[in-house]
């Protein structure tokens, strides 16, 4: 089925699919270059279609098939995708689902929307990645070049190498969530595998400590990688997702 698109104040064009049905509409934030079409998305909306729950899933811009190039963009335009399409393509109480970078757009999102949040479920939520896991780890070479040239490519496991540039570092630092106040007034169920190469444990454990909240769960998955994408991991993300949505979690 063709996505629909949805036109931004920015001038950007967001590729969406949204199945209608009962709140809490659940909206699926997918990771850093990932699209609207991974395993998780899908299964998602094959679980909202069978109970007539809300979904919406869509690609920021840059990824997949909405509008832009990935290397023009950064986290605070994907942030500002992400609420173009909540503001626009839902009503009343929503349950992100934010997987890797996705994670980190859910908290911005909660950081600006708190109100319309029932609940979140995270993904390998990598919060804060381009300052903590970028820059951090950037050798003195590294940072030489991204300021000489403005983009510094790296190798990945899970994908072609990818650029990133001077642009997104510093957008990054200025959307950062691990260092100031992070109230989440809603239930919170993070996911981790233990064997995932891209974002660590100690990523989810730092956002468990750091944030403010009344019931936040972490799971840790023994040997589950990043992708959190087999039989097992699926189950686990809907019984997350049913939790919170249903108003179970306590």
């Amino acid at each position: 089925m063709a996505p629909q698109y949805l036109d931004t104040a920015e001038g950007r064009r967001i590729a969406y699919h949204k199945t209608e049905g009962q709140g809490p509409c659940v909206v699926f934030l997918g990771g850093l270059k990932s699209d609207m079409e991974g395993t998780k998305a899908l299964f998602l909306e094959e679980w909202a279609k069978a109970r007539g729950q809300a979904f919406l899933r869509f690609d920021y811009s840059g990824h997949g098939e909405s509008s832009g190039q990935f290397e023009e963009g950064c986290i605070g335009d994907w942030h500002a995708d992400t609420l173009a399409a909540v503001d626009a393509l839902t009503e009343g109480e929503i349950v992100p689902v934010g997987s890797s970078m996705g994670g980190w757009q859910a908290l911005l999102l909660a950081k600006a929307r708190a109100a319309r949040i029932k609940g979140m479920v995270t993904i390998a939520a990598a919060p804060d990645f381009t300052e903590d896991g970028y820059w951090a780890n950037f050798t003195d070479a590294q940072k030489a070049e991204l300021e000489r040239h403005g983009r510094v490519e790296l190798p990945s496991d899970y994908m072609e190498p990818y650029v990133v540039t001077k642009r997104m570092v510093e957008n990054g630092r200025q959307n950062l969530v691990l260092r100031g106040d992070l109230n989440l007034p809603f239930p919170v169920r993070c996911l981790q595998g233990t064997a995932d190469t891209a974002v660590s444990t100690d990523t989810a454990l730092r956002l468990l400590d750091h944030a403010t909240c009344e019931d936040m769960q972490l799971t840790l998955v023994k040997d589950a990688g990043h992708r959190f994408s087999d039989e097992a991991c699926l189950a686990l993300i809907e019984k997350a997702v049913e939790e919170v949505c249903c108003g179970n979690a306590n």
